[in-house]
């Protein structure tokens, strides 16, 4: 078998429908759209009009609510800062702190802060320093020997 004498199933492909190209095609003059009226013209989007009732989308209650000035955090996991560590791209001599990971290149920016959370083992005896953790996290780095510290963000001005 070559290359060349590959070919699709028969019917697996349709040819495409090239409207208004004469009366011989069958999809001439009109172009399939029928005689006159709005739809038969070009430039229009009438997809949610209902003939001047109100549209179904504007029918429905709007519900919740998006809070304009909320908090956008970085999020991680003990896991990888483990295999950062074991990977030798985070000192746990040194305190871990959010300029830390942002350097090692497990984060890449701090948008309102760094929040660590407690998915994936930690083993490492750290101590780090972030603007968020959740209470399991907290927890798996003391059970590690180290300290998970939460500072307070600094007020956005």
């Amino acid at each position: 078998m070559k290359l060349n004498e590959l070919s699709d199933n028969p019917g697996a492909t349709k040819g495409k429908k090239r409207i208004g190209r004469g009366p011989g095609s069958g999809m001439g003059k009109t172009g399939g759209r029928g005689i006159k009226g709005q739809k038969s013209r070009s430039g229009v989007a009438i997809k949610g009009y209902e003939g001047g009732q109100m549209p179904l989308y504007q029918r429905l209650p709007k519900r919740g609510f998006n809070k304009p000035n909320r908090k956008a955090f970085s999020v991680i996991n003990l896991g990888l800062i483990q295999k950062f560590i074991d990977e030798g791209k985070i000192d746990v001599k040194a305190d871990i702190t959010e300029d830390a990971l942002i350097a090692s290149g497990l984060v890449r920016r701090k948008k309102d802060g760094i929040r660590v959370l407690a998915k994936g083992d930690f083993k490492a005896k750290a101590n780090i320093t972030v603007t968020g953790a959740s209470k399991g996290a907290v927890e798996a780095v003391a059970k590690a020997g180290g300290s998970l510290t939460v500072t307070t963000p600094a007020a956005a001005e």
